[in-house]
C-alpha cells in the first residue's frame, strides 16, 4: 500500500453537516477564505506523493472508497491551498474541476482528529 495523500482534520465548520446530505464534504487549509471557511473541515497543507487517479482509495478513520474520477483541479487545489471537495456520487466523470469522486456509499461521520488518506493499493 502506498500513501499518496494524508491529513488530520484540525477543526470542523459550524455548517459542514448541510453538505452531508448532498453526500460530499470539503476541506480546507488554514487560509480558507472567510466566506467558506464555516462549510469546511480545516486541515493542514501536506503533500501529494504521486499522481491522484480513479482506483485509488480514500480511506477516513479506516473506512474505503474507491475512487471513480478525479477532477483536473483537485490536485492543484490540494496540494497548494489543501483545498478539494470530495463527492459520493459515484460519477466516473468529473462534472466540478476540484472535485475527487468517490463510489456510491453512505459517507462516513467526519470530526475533529480524523484521518484523511489517499491510497494506492
Amino acid at each position: 500500500m502506498k500513501v499518496i495523500y494524508e491529513n488530520k482534520v484540525k477543526a470542523s465548520g459550524i455548517a459542514v453537516k448541510e453538505f452531508k446530505d448532498a453526500g460530499m464534504f470539503i476541506i480546507f487549509g488554514e487560509n480558507a477564505p472567510e466566506e467558506i471557511r464555516d462549510y469546511c473541515y480545516s486541515v493542514s497543507v501536506n503533500p501529494i506523493n504521486g499522481e491522484l487517479a480513479a482506483g485509488q482509495y480514500l480511506v477516513i478513520d479506516g473506512q474505503e472508497y474507491k475512487i471513480t474520477c478525479v477532477g483536473y483541479e483537485a490536485p492543484i487545489t490540494l496540494k497548494g491551498l489543501g483545498h478539494c471537495t470530495f463527492n459520493f456520487s459515484g460519477a466516473t466523470e468529473a462534472e466540478l474541476p476540484g472535485t475527487i469522486y468517490c463510489e456510491e456509499k453512505p459517507m462516513p461521520e467526519i470530526g475533529i482528529g480524523s484521518v484523511i488518506k489517499i491510497i494506492e493499493k
